[in-house]
């Protein structure tokens, strides 16, 4: 019988197949959140059920949603060298932002089980 991660890598290929041809973007983040985010993803498909995986894996992704705004809205603004005031406005914007998007995604995070957290790892390493 398949394990989870195993069903959840062939769900998320499904998904992701039929847009493999279609444009994309990437953000760059740090290589410690690298590691973080390749050492949660071995452990998640590795393991059985754990209770702290839920809990962790909405850290790993509150850390990516936190790396994505930086680089997609808060670097433009620094490239472009707008004033001190604009920057920090938009700082700030964008922190309420990511509470709010991490606040919800942790409590769907917690609530699932092993297989729904295998989807979510499977998802995350196919946009590594």
């Amino acid at each position: 019988m398949p394990t989870a991660a195993t069903q959840a890598k062939t769900k998320v290929k499904k998904l992701t197949q039929t847009k493999a041809e279609l444009p994309s973007l990437r953000f760059y983040h740090s290589p410690a959140l690298r590691l973080q985010t390749l050492a949660l993803l071995e452990t998640l498909e590795s393991a059985q059920h754990h209770p702290s995986h839920g809990p962790a894996l909405a850290d790993l992704v509150n850390d990516l949603i936190n790396a994505g705004m930086e680089h997609y809205f808060l670097r433009p603004l620094k490239l472009a060298d707008v004033s001190f005031v604009t920057e920090q406005s938009a700082r700030l914007g964008m922190s309420g932002a990511v509470r709010l998007i991490s606040s919800v995604s942790r409590k769907f995070i917690e609530r699932m089980d092993q297989q729904q957290l295998a989807v979510i790892a499977a998802h995350i390493r196919s946009l590594t």
